[in-house]
């Protein structure tokens, strides 16, 4: 599954992305809506880390859902 695919079905993945990262809110995820930008931010915000940090994570876990 691609990134454009994720965004496409935000509701559906909202789920699998609190898993992930439990430290961000129901409206974090309505202000992301799909966008990876917004999502790499937050998870950089939420978790203290590098803008660098957050994006090796956020790849990682769309790198989970390719198959």
């Amino acid at each position: 599954m691609n990134w454009d695919q994720m965004a496409g079905n935000w509701k559906q993945m909202t789920g699998k992305v609190k898993e992930q990262w439990g430290k961000l809110t129901d409206s974090d995820l309505t202000e992301i809506n799909g966008k990876r930008d917004q999502l790499i931010g937050r998870v950089q915000e939420r978790y203290g880390i590098a803008k660098e940090e957050a994006e090796r994570r956020v790849s990682d876990w769309e790198t989970s859902f390719r198959g």
